[in-house]
């Protein structure tokens, strides 16, 4: 699910270790191992909730956080938006820019963790997360930085999978204490946002693909006043 403008190049069709990555190597080699294990991960198609929810916005610049294969991306750059996508794999962004010449559209891809990105502050007239694994921190960096690139006048929209938050940690070792969750996010808002969208609602799912078997989401959208 997640993470050159100043941080490096744009990402090749095939990860490289001087492609100019920015970030953890586990995290980037644990996204490009999953990836690498399928032909393809998401179902090709945008999320429901940024479909419904971007509707009504003026097409700018948009900063796609963990974009992964590409297609919200593609989807954006289709309506008009001046898109950046960011992604901790290059298997990923190798697939997505692939996927958007095919597509006739132009998306600058950026290769690297959110946090450790170098990307132009309060620049953004939409951020969009669209169920991103976001690593927490004591200091929020993550959400910080997701507070950060939203322009004045600008979007922030985050979604995720309701329930997740609330889980024990798993078996597997997926614990979601360790994520950033748009309560998180939610909490960190002062008089400089407000508040547009903060509920629950019926998955608008892609068919196929990962996370298909999610009903419900999380959808939280705010807007930048100043």
């Amino acid at each position: 699910m997640t993470d050159d403008i100043a941080a490096g190049s744009p990402a090749p069709d095939s990860p490289s270790p001087t492609d100019g990555y920015v970030g953890d190597p586990a995290v980037r080699a644990e996204w490009d191992n999953r990836y690498a294990d399928r032909h393809r991960l998401w179902s090709g198609r945008p999320n429901g909730a940024l479909v419904a929810e971007v509707a009504g916005l003026t097409p700018g610049r948009v900063l796609d956080v963990g974009c992964g294969e590409g297609a919200d991306s593609i989807w954006l750059a289709r309506g008009g938006w001046d898109v950046t996508a960011l992604d901790v794999s290059g298997v990923a962004l190798g697939r997505a820019a692939r996927h958007a010449r095919d597509a006739g559209v132009v998306v600058q891809w950026v290769h690297a963790a959110l946090t450790e990105a170098v990307l132009p502050s309060a620049s953004f007239d939409l951020v969009s997360a669209q169920y991103p694994a976001l690593l927490r921190t004591p200091d929020a960096a993550a959400e910080r930085a997701l507070l950060t690139a939203v322009a004045p006048g600008g979007v922030l929209l985050l979604v995720h999978h309701a329930g997740m938050d609330t889980q024990h940690a798993h078996e597997s070792g997926f614990d979601p204490a360790d994520y950033v969750w748009p309560s998180m996010v939610a909490g960190l808002l002062d008089h400089d946002w407000e508040v547009e969208v903060d509920e629950q609602r019926p998955r608008v799912a892609p068919e196929g693909g990962a996370g298909a078997h999610h009903t419900d989401d999380l959808v939280l959208r705010v807007r930048r006043l100043r």
